[in-house]
């Protein structure tokens, strides 16, 4: 007869038994009460519970598939969210709902102008992201204001001087300030052009994007696919319209390249510190900007498997050039299922005679004006039109 079955039976015939068995009772309840604490106590402890990622069969953490990084928070945090790091549930929701009814590249409300013309493919092309990063309103985790740091001195006058001298070039024209055809459009451009210049007098008067290399470092919002083996890891990062690019990052305590080499996505390597695969990228040329920094960017990203279809992507940028301190962005990747995500080499044109015919145009526009059967080419805006995209910070 158990000790419960004592207490609820009168008739119990070892009344001087009973005491001891239930002492002993008392004592197992007090011990494994005990147990459980001292659980609880080493829970606690050791902090929260980390995903244990797979594994490659050489032992390292297994990142290998297609991972997605589109969304709709910006890369900084908009004015009217200062100090609100992250939305509500239902002000993420009502946000999202207001940017998927939007008609963005789908409006053509101003037919026959060179606006409209500029819209190019309508949005169901685009294939635009459709949510928030983890209800967050902005990209940038540090400075804690999401905001990018102020650019250095050198930096401001840098970047004032190419944006007055593309304003020149636009200078009479639909999209430009008044004024008489600027003389700067003879001239070259302050730095290597990478921008939407409103000339082509030659290929590289074109944006970088129209030449089939315009996706920068970091790339953010694209489409990731990383392939893993001994001692190497591989990004091939399917970017935009066809700007896609494959980036080999060995991982064997290599060292980087010589100053002298530079590389449009830079000169990577990797190491692992834990579970978390750190790149650390420099040597990149002047043909690539972000944010206003060029040859003396430097990257040092982490990719961290943070469950079954989720990477943690964190990136710290520096360029001591051009801000007055590094900065941080953190982008959720979230897992795409391979049977419907097959991702392809990105070839942008076949023979890229989207860009021959831009200049041959212009040759065309401007061999038609001088025998008076055309308006100026020069005074027509081929920078400025196109986008209505949205974001939260409209």
């Amino acid at each position: 007869m158990s000790v419960l079955q004592e207490i609820s039976n009168p008739k119990s015939q070892i009344p001087h038994e009973f005491p001891l068995k239930l002492l002993g009772f008392g004592v197992w309840v007090l011990g494994f009460v005990f147990i459980l604490v001292l659980s609880a106590i080493a829970l606690v402890a050791q902090g929260p519970q980390t995903y244990p990622p797979p594994r490659t069969s050489w032992g390292e953490p297994d990142l290998q598939g297609i991972w997605g990084g589109a969304t709709l928070t910006p890369l900084e945090r908009p004015a009217k969210f200062a100090g609100k790091p992250v939305l509500t549930e239902t002000e993420a929701e009502a946000i999202e709902e207001d940017v998927a009814s939007r008609p963005g590249r789908n409006d053509r409300s101003r037919r026959g102008t060179e606006r409209d013309v500029a819209q190019a493919y309508n949005q169901f092309w685009l294939a635009p992201p459709t949510s928030l990063a983890d209800r967050r309103t902005s990209l940038i985790v540090d400075p804690p204001d999401g905001k990018m740091p102020p650019l250095t001195p050198v930096a401001q006058a840098r970047v004032s001087a190419m944006r007055e001298y593309l304003q020149a070039l636009l200078q009479g024209t639909s999209g430009g300030r008044p004024g008489p055809i600027s003389a700067r459009r003879k001239e070259p451009p302050p730095a290597y052009n990478v921008a939407r210049m409103n000339r082509a007098d030659g290929p590289e008067d074109r944006q970088t994007t129209e030449r089939c290399f315009g996706a920068s470092m970091p790339n953010l919002g694209a489409v990731y696919r990383i392939v893993q083996s001994p001692r190497m890891a591989a990004i091939y990062h399917d970017s935009g319209q066809g700007q896609g690019f494959i980036r080999t990052i060995p991982v064997d305590g290599s060292p980087h390249l010589p100053s002298r080499i530079r590389l449009l996505h830079g000169d990577a390597r990797g190491r692992w510190e834990g579970d978390t695969l750190v790149i650390d990228t420099t040597n990149f040329t002047q043909k690539m900007d972000f944010g206003g920094s060029r040859e003396n960017l430097h990257l040092i990203e982490r990719l961290t498997r943070a469950s079954d279809d989720r990477i943690t992507y964190r990136v710290t940028v520096e360029d001591p050039t051009t801000w007055t301190r590094p900065w941080t962005i953190e982008v959720p990747w979230e897992r795409q299922p391979d049977r419907l995500n097959q991702v392809y080499e990105s070839t942008c044109h076949e023979g890229n005679y989207g860009l021959l015919g831009m200049l041959a145009n212009t040759r065309a526009a401007e061999r038609l004006f001088r025998e008076g059967k055309g308006p100026n080419p020069e005074l027509q805006d081929n920078a400025t039109g196109g986008d209505s995209d949205g974001d939260i910070g409209r």
